[in-house]
Protein backbone atom coordinates (compact mmCIF):
# COMPACT_ATOMS: atom_id res chain seq x y z
CA UNK A 1 0.00 0.00 0.00
CA UNK A 2 1.76 2.95 -1.07
CA UNK A 3 0.92 6.69 -0.53
CA UNK A 4 1.27 7.50 -4.33
CA UNK A 5 -1.89 4.86 -4.78
CA UNK A 6 -3.20 5.34 -1.32
CA UNK A 7 -4.66 9.00 -2.08
CA UNK A 8 -6.18 9.29 -5.20
CA UNK A 9 -8.49 5.96 -4.01
CA UNK A 10 -9.37 7.47 -0.63
CA UNK A 11 -10.13 11.12 -2.12
CA UNK A 12 -12.51 9.29 -4.31
CA UNK A 13 -13.85 7.69 -1.75
CA UNK A 14 -14.54 11.01 0.22
CA UNK A 15 -16.23 12.38 -3.04
CA UNK A 16 -18.22 9.71 -3.74
CA UNK A 17 -19.99 9.64 -0.52
CA UNK A 18 -20.02 13.00 0.32
CA UNK A 19 -18.27 12.49 3.30
CA UNK A 20 -17.97 15.15 6.24
CA UNK A 21 -14.88 14.48 8.83
CA UNK A 22 -11.52 13.57 9.07
CA UNK A 23 -9.28 10.32 7.52
CA UNK A 24 -6.08 9.93 9.05
CA UNK A 25 -3.08 7.13 8.11
CA UNK A 26 0.13 6.67 9.89
CA UNK A 27 3.01 3.79 9.87
CA UNK A 28 5.89 3.64 11.72
CA UNK A 29 5.23 7.44 13.03
CA UNK A 30 4.79 8.59 9.18
CA UNK A 31 1.87 10.56 7.81
CA UNK A 32 0.46 7.90 4.77
CA UNK A 33 -2.73 9.86 4.37
CA UNK A 34 -4.14 12.61 5.50
CA UNK A 35 -7.66 14.74 4.85
CA UNK A 36 -10.42 17.04 6.05
CA UNK A 37 -13.34 17.09 4.57
CA UNK A 38 -17.24 18.62 5.21
CA UNK A 39 -17.91 21.17 7.57
CA UNK A 40 -17.65 21.50 10.69
CA UNK A 41 -20.26 24.11 10.67
CA UNK A 42 -22.74 24.09 8.29
CA UNK A 43 -24.62 27.07 8.87
CA UNK A 44 -21.37 29.61 9.00
CA UNK A 45 -20.01 27.00 6.33
CA UNK A 46 -16.64 26.79 8.61
CA UNK A 47 -14.75 23.98 7.52
CA UNK A 48 -13.47 20.47 9.45
CA UNK A 49 -9.47 20.85 9.73
CA UNK A 50 -7.13 17.90 10.92
CA UNK A 51 -7.30 19.95 14.23
CA UNK A 52 -10.77 20.12 14.36
CA UNK A 53 -12.40 18.56 17.31
CA UNK A 54 -14.92 15.57 17.34
CA UNK A 55 -17.34 13.83 19.05
CA UNK A 56 -16.25 10.31 19.51
CA UNK A 57 -19.39 8.64 21.16
CA UNK A 58 -18.49 5.28 22.59
CA UNK A 59 -14.82 5.87 22.01
CA UNK A 60 -14.82 7.43 25.50
CA UNK A 61 -14.82 4.02 27.10
CA UNK A 62 -11.41 3.37 26.08
CA UNK A 63 -10.46 6.32 28.46
CA UNK A 64 -12.41 5.10 30.73
CA UNK A 65 -10.70 1.75 31.18
CA UNK A 66 -7.28 3.33 30.97
CA UNK A 67 -8.52 4.91 34.16
CA UNK A 68 -9.47 2.18 35.82
CA UNK A 69 -6.35 0.71 34.99
CA UNK A 70 -4.47 3.49 36.39
CA UNK A 71 -6.93 2.95 39.87
CA UNK A 72 -5.71 -0.48 39.67
CA UNK A 73 -2.00 0.28 39.32
CA UNK A 74 -2.31 2.62 41.85
CA UNK A 75 -3.46 -0.55 44.35
CA UNK A 76 -7.15 0.87 44.91
CA UNK A 77 -8.55 -1.97 43.31
CA UNK A 78 -8.78 -4.78 40.89
CA UNK A 79 -10.13 -6.95 37.90
CA UNK A 80 -11.83 -9.24 40.35
CA UNK A 81 -13.23 -6.40 42.97
CA UNK A 82 -17.07 -6.47 43.26
CA UNK A 83 -18.30 -3.42 41.97
CA UNK A 84 -20.76 -3.04 45.55
CA UNK A 85 -17.05 -3.29 47.31
CA UNK A 86 -16.80 0.59 46.08
CA UNK A 87 -19.75 2.06 45.42
CA UNK A 88 -24.05 1.16 46.52
CA UNK A 89 -26.27 1.42 44.20
CA UNK A 90 -29.49 1.08 44.64
CA UNK A 91 -30.56 -1.72 42.41
CA UNK A 92 -31.16 -4.75 44.58
CA UNK A 93 -31.87 -6.75 41.72
CA UNK A 94 -28.39 -6.57 40.35
CA UNK A 95 -26.15 -9.63 41.29
CA UNK A 96 -23.58 -8.92 44.28
CA UNK A 97 -20.72 -11.01 42.29
CA UNK A 98 -20.58 -8.36 39.57
CA UNK A 99 -16.91 -7.25 39.39
CA UNK A 100 -14.79 -4.95 37.71
CA UNK A 101 -13.57 -7.07 35.27
CA UNK A 102 -17.33 -7.90 33.90
CA UNK A 103 -18.07 -4.22 33.64
CA UNK A 104 -14.71 -3.89 31.26
CA UNK A 105 -15.46 -6.86 29.48
CA UNK A 106 -19.40 -6.12 28.70
CA UNK A 107 -20.13 -9.67 30.78
CA UNK A 108 -22.31 -7.82 33.68
CA UNK A 109 -25.10 -9.05 32.24
CA UNK A 110 -27.32 -5.75 34.08
CA UNK A 111 -29.75 -4.71 32.09
CA UNK A 112 -28.64 -1.38 29.89
CA UNK A 113 -30.63 2.22 30.10
CA UNK A 114 -28.76 2.50 26.39
CA UNK A 115 -29.35 -1.42 25.08
CA UNK A 116 -27.70 -1.40 21.31
CA UNK A 117 -28.87 -4.90 20.74
CA UNK A 118 -32.65 -3.20 20.31
CA UNK A 119 -31.94 0.03 19.53
CA UNK A 120 -32.74 1.00 15.37
CA UNK A 121 -32.95 4.67 15.30
CA UNK A 122 -29.99 6.17 16.96
CA UNK A 123 -30.97 9.26 15.60
CA UNK A 124 -34.09 9.67 17.31
CA UNK A 125 -33.53 8.06 20.81
CA UNK A 126 -34.46 9.30 24.38
CA UNK A 127 -34.08 8.50 27.64
CA UNK A 128 -36.38 9.47 30.81
CA UNK A 129 -35.23 12.63 31.31
CA UNK A 130 -34.21 15.87 29.83
CA UNK A 131 -30.08 15.18 28.00
CA UNK A 132 -29.36 18.69 29.47
CA UNK A 133 -29.41 17.24 32.98
CA UNK A 134 -27.26 14.05 32.57
CA UNK A 135 -23.76 16.00 33.18
CA UNK A 136 -21.60 13.29 34.88
CA UNK A 137 -21.93 9.59 35.59
CA UNK A 138 -24.21 9.46 38.66
CA UNK A 139 -26.97 11.73 36.94
CA UNK A 140 -27.58 8.47 34.66
CA UNK A 141 -28.66 6.56 37.73
CA UNK A 142 -31.90 7.70 37.21
CA UNK A 143 -32.73 6.04 33.67
CA UNK A 144 -31.53 3.26 34.19
CA UNK A 145 -34.03 0.44 33.77
CA UNK A 146 -35.46 -1.55 36.80
CA UNK A 147 -35.63 -4.73 35.49
CA UNK A 148 -33.20 -8.12 36.14
CA UNK A 149 -30.37 -9.37 35.29
CA UNK A 150 -29.97 -9.93 31.84
CA UNK A 151 -27.93 -12.80 32.59
CA UNK A 152 -25.74 -13.88 35.52
CA UNK A 153 -22.10 -12.20 35.30
CA UNK A 154 -19.69 -13.52 33.11
CA UNK A 155 -22.08 -15.79 31.19
CA UNK A 156 -21.90 -13.98 28.07
CA UNK A 157 -21.24 -10.72 26.17
CA UNK A 158 -23.62 -8.22 26.16
CA UNK A 159 -22.49 -4.34 25.04
CA UNK A 160 -23.48 -2.32 28.06
CA UNK A 161 -23.21 1.15 27.89
CA UNK A 162 -24.82 1.43 31.96
CA UNK A 163 -21.96 -1.03 32.67
CA UNK A 164 -18.99 1.67 31.69
CA UNK A 165 -21.22 5.05 33.52
CA UNK A 166 -20.85 2.17 36.57
CA UNK A 167 -17.13 2.29 36.28
CA UNK A 168 -17.19 5.89 36.20
CA UNK A 169 -19.45 6.50 39.37
CA UNK A 170 -16.58 4.22 41.02
CA UNK A 171 -13.44 6.12 38.90
CA UNK A 172 -15.42 9.38 40.52
CA UNK A 173 -15.56 7.45 44.42
CA UNK A 174 -12.40 6.27 44.73
CA UNK A 175 -10.53 9.35 42.91
CA UNK A 176 -12.33 11.71 44.80
CA UNK A 177 -12.32 13.82 41.31
CA UNK A 178 -15.55 14.51 39.06
CA UNK A 179 -14.85 11.23 36.74
CA UNK A 180 -13.87 13.95 33.18
CA UNK A 181 -11.32 15.84 35.44
CA UNK A 182 -9.58 12.41 35.97
CA UNK A 183 -9.32 11.53 32.75
CA UNK A 184 -7.96 14.78 32.04
CA UNK A 185 -5.70 14.59 34.63
CA UNK A 186 -4.33 11.53 34.59
CA UNK A 187 -4.89 10.79 30.95
CA UNK A 188 -4.95 13.39 28.29
CA UNK A 189 -2.46 15.90 30.12
CA UNK A 190 0.20 13.63 30.77
CA UNK A 191 0.33 12.53 27.12
CA UNK A 192 -0.25 15.90 25.33
CA UNK A 193 -4.07 15.29 23.97
CA UNK A 194 -4.03 18.85 25.21
CA UNK A 195 -7.44 19.31 22.55
CA UNK A 196 -9.18 16.45 24.01
CA UNK A 197 -11.96 17.06 27.05
CA UNK A 198 -15.30 16.58 28.07
CA UNK A 199 -17.45 19.68 26.65
CA UNK A 200 -21.21 20.92 26.90
CA UNK A 201 -22.78 20.67 23.97
CA UNK A 202 -23.87 24.44 24.27
CA UNK A 203 -20.35 25.63 25.15
CA UNK A 204 -18.32 24.21 22.72
CA UNK A 205 -14.47 25.54 22.78
CA UNK A 206 -13.57 27.44 18.77
CA UNK A 207 -12.59 24.43 16.29
CA UNK A 208 -15.23 22.21 17.40
CA UNK A 209 -17.52 19.86 14.85
CA UNK A 210 -21.50 19.87 15.26
CA UNK A 211 -23.09 16.72 14.87
CA UNK A 212 -25.32 16.33 12.16
CA UNK A 213 -28.29 14.20 11.36
CA UNK A 214 -29.22 13.59 8.30
CA UNK A 215 -33.40 13.54 7.41
CA UNK A 216 -35.47 13.98 4.12
CA UNK A 217 -36.26 17.00 4.58
CA UNK A 218 -32.74 18.71 5.02
CA UNK A 219 -30.07 18.40 8.12
CA UNK A 220 -30.30 19.35 11.91
CA UNK A 221 -27.57 19.57 14.47
CA UNK A 222 -27.42 16.38 17.28
CA UNK A 223 -27.57 19.07 20.09
CA UNK A 224 -30.98 17.83 21.44
CA UNK A 225 -30.42 14.11 20.79
CA UNK A 226 -27.35 13.39 23.32
CA UNK A 227 -26.04 14.24 27.45
CA UNK A 228 -24.92 17.58 27.35
CA UNK A 229 -21.92 16.81 28.59
CA UNK A 230 -20.46 13.27 28.22
CA UNK A 231 -19.57 11.09 30.94
CA UNK A 232 -17.95 7.10 31.05
CA UNK A 233 -19.31 5.48 28.23
CA UNK A 234 -19.66 8.05 25.44
CA UNK A 235 -19.23 11.40 24.70
CA UNK A 236 -15.51 12.80 24.90
CA UNK A 237 -14.65 15.03 22.02
CA UNK A 238 -10.90 14.55 20.40
CA UNK A 239 -8.87 15.17 17.24
CA UNK A 240 -7.09 13.16 14.53
CA UNK A 241 -3.37 14.13 15.90
CA UNK A 242 -4.40 13.62 19.41
CA UNK A 243 -5.41 10.29 19.03
CA UNK A 244 -1.59 9.21 17.22
CA UNK A 245 -0.67 10.18 20.78
CA UNK A 246 -3.26 8.69 22.36
CA UNK A 247 -2.01 5.27 20.56
CA UNK A 248 1.86 5.93 20.61
CA UNK A 249 1.23 6.29 24.48
CA UNK A 250 -0.73 3.53 25.39
CA UNK A 251 1.74 1.18 22.76
CA UNK A 252 4.89 2.80 24.33
CA UNK A 253 3.33 2.08 27.85
CA UNK A 254 3.64 5.80 29.22
CA UNK A 255 -0.25 5.54 30.61
CA UNK A 256 -0.62 2.00 31.55
CA UNK A 257 2.93 -0.79 31.97
CA UNK A 258 3.39 -3.28 29.61
CA UNK A 259 1.88 -5.82 31.78
CA UNK A 260 -1.54 -3.93 32.22
CA UNK A 261 -1.35 -3.15 28.26
CA UNK A 262 -1.07 -6.84 27.26
CA UNK A 263 -4.21 -7.55 29.88
CA UNK A 264 -5.90 -5.02 28.06
CA UNK A 265 -5.64 -6.08 24.66
CA UNK A 266 -5.73 -9.68 25.23
CA UNK A 267 -9.22 -11.19 23.85
CA UNK A 268 -11.00 -11.53 26.84
CA UNK A 269 -14.68 -12.70 25.61
CA UNK A 270 -16.18 -13.35 21.88
CA UNK A 271 -18.43 -10.62 20.80
CA UNK A 272 -21.22 -12.57 19.28
CA UNK A 273 -23.40 -10.19 19.00
CA UNK A 274 -20.87 -8.33 16.93
CA UNK A 275 -20.07 -10.60 14.30
CA UNK A 276 -17.52 -12.96 13.11
CA UNK A 277 -13.81 -12.26 14.70
CA UNK A 278 -14.83 -9.94 17.01
CA UNK A 279 -13.59 -9.94 20.10
CA UNK A 280 -13.34 -7.51 23.43
CA UNK A 281 -10.57 -6.44 25.56
CA UNK A 282 -10.87 -4.24 28.33
CA UNK A 283 -12.33 -1.22 26.57
CA UNK A 284 -10.79 -2.12 23.80
CA UNK A 285 -11.90 -4.30 20.39
CA UNK A 286 -9.94 -6.93 18.65
CA UNK A 287 -10.79 -8.23 15.28
CA UNK A 288 -8.73 -11.10 14.74
CA UNK A 289 -9.22 -13.34 11.42
CA UNK A 290 -7.79 -16.63 11.53
CA UNK A 291 -3.83 -16.50 10.86
CA UNK A 292 -4.20 -12.92 10.42
CA UNK A 293 -2.52 -10.20 12.67
CA UNK A 294 -5.04 -8.88 14.93
CA UNK A 295 -6.28 -5.09 15.28
CA UNK A 296 -7.44 -3.64 17.98
CA UNK A 297 -9.16 -0.43 17.70
CA UNK A 298 -11.92 1.70 19.13
CA UNK A 299 -15.63 2.86 17.68
CA UNK A 300 -18.38 4.60 18.41
CA UNK A 301 -21.96 5.68 17.00
CA UNK A 302 -24.52 7.96 17.84
CA UNK A 303 -26.56 10.82 16.54
CA UNK A 304 -24.39 12.50 14.79
CA UNK A 305 -21.38 10.45 15.18
CA UNK A 306 -19.40 7.47 13.40
CA UNK A 307 -16.50 7.28 14.34
CA UNK A 308 -13.29 4.07 14.34
CA UNK A 309 -9.68 4.23 15.09
CA UNK A 310 -7.71 0.93 15.16
CA UNK A 311 -4.03 0.13 15.17
CA UNK A 312 -2.18 -2.78 13.94
CA UNK A 313 1.17 -3.73 15.97
CA UNK A 314 2.29 -5.80 13.66
CA UNK A 315 3.44 -2.72 10.98
CA UNK A 316 2.67 -0.15 13.21
CA UNK A 317 -0.39 0.78 10.97
CA UNK A 318 -2.95 3.63 12.59
CA UNK A 319 -6.06 4.11 10.68
CA UNK A 320 -8.65 6.78 12.16
CA UNK A 321 -11.72 8.12 10.52
CA UNK A 322 -14.51 10.89 12.56
CA UNK A 323 -17.42 11.76 10.79
CA UNK A 324 -19.58 14.47 12.60
CA UNK A 325 -22.56 12.61 10.63
CA UNK A 326 -24.27 9.69 11.86
CA UNK A 327 -22.81 7.07 9.28
CA UNK A 328 -20.74 8.60 7.34
CA UNK A 329 -17.49 7.07 8.91
CA UNK A 330 -18.61 3.75 7.32
CA UNK A 331 -18.40 3.36 3.75
CA UNK A 332 -14.83 5.30 3.83
CA UNK A 333 -13.99 2.90 6.10
CA UNK A 334 -15.22 0.16 4.49
CA UNK A 335 -13.28 1.10 1.49
CA UNK A 336 -10.09 1.85 3.09
CA UNK A 337 -10.10 -2.08 5.26
CA UNK A 338 -10.53 -3.13 1.31
CA UNK A 339 -7.49 -1.23 0.63
CA UNK A 340 -5.47 -2.39 2.95
CA UNK A 341 -6.26 -6.30 3.06
CA UNK A 342 -5.35 -6.03 -0.88
CA UNK A 343 -2.21 -4.45 0.12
Amino acid sequence: MKPGELKPAIDRSIEKHAFSGVVGIRRNGKVLYERAAGYADRSNRIANTPETRFGIASGTKFFTALAIGKLIEDGKLSFSTRAKECINLDFPQYSDEITIEHLLTHTSGIPDYYDEENITDYNNFSVGVPWYELRGPRDYLAVFPKGEMKFEPGRRFSYSNGGYIILGIIIEELSGETYQKFVEQEIFTPIGMTRSGYFAMNKLPENTAFGYIEEEDGWRTNVFNLPIVGASDGGAYTTLYDLAKLWDAFWGCKILSKEMVELYVRPNVKAETEGQNKYYGRGIWIYHENEQEPREYIEGCDAGVSFKSSTMRANDLQVTVISNTTRGAWPVLKEIDEMIRKA
